[in-house]
């Protein structure tokens, strides 16, 4: 879980916690776009408390999706010795679409921040995105993955596919046949 940063009084630790799991609640619920307003309330605070603790959405959004993010990067280390490189790097890529399933709006956020190093949020995409690099490498290694693919392309392609499945909740299938496609024009054709 998100850990208040060190040196908070007892009172202030308490709130960090109470936001947090707020907005992880508010977020699951209502989205991403919820009112920073309304988490705070929900919390029984005030939004200048929010803001103390969380200066923007994004600071806010990468403390709750903190440990979603630990856990796929966990995931991708153990993938890390799969024999079969593609097979790994596909199941990864499944884990994220579904991961950024959980939260509307994550997608869309996540996408916002591909070329924005600075933010917040990017504290959480910029592991994902090393931890990428290093299955996909394993997969054009082996050769079956195109050496023109890049771990940026892959993450934006997973995200835009959890946005699309995000905007289409009648088709469950669809993230699963979107990445299916996606992932059959990553193959190394001999040449």
């Amino acid at each position: 879980m998100a850990q208040p940063p060190a040196g908070l009084r007892a009172d202030a630790r308490r709130n960090y916690e109470r936001l947090l799991a707020e907005a992880r609640s508010a977020f699951a619920a209502h989205g991403t776009d919820t009112s920073l307003e309304d988490v705070a309330r929900r919390a029984g605070l005030g939004i200048g408390t929010l803001y103390r603790h969380f200066p923007n959405r994004h600071a806010l959004l990468s403390a709750v999706f903190e440990d979603a993010v630990s856990d796929l990067l966990a995931r991708s280390r153990d993938l890390l010795t799969d024999p079969e490189p593609c097979t790994a790097l596909v199941t990864w890529l499944r884990e994220i679409v579904t991961h950024a399933g959980e939260y509307r709006g994550l997608a869309r956020a996540l996408m916002s921040v591909s070329h924005d190093v600075d933010s917040a949020l990017a504290r959480c995409s910029n592991p994902m995105r090393e931890a990428g690099a290093a299955l996909l490498a394993r997969a054009q290694q082996a050769g079956a993955v195109r050496t023109d693919v890049s771990i940026g392309d892959l993450l934006q392609l997973t995200n835009a596919i959890a946005l699309a499945a995000e905007e289409t909740p009648d088709d469950p299938d669809l993230a699963d046949r979107l990445l299916t496609l996606t992932l059959r024009g990553l193959k190394a054709v001999p040449g």
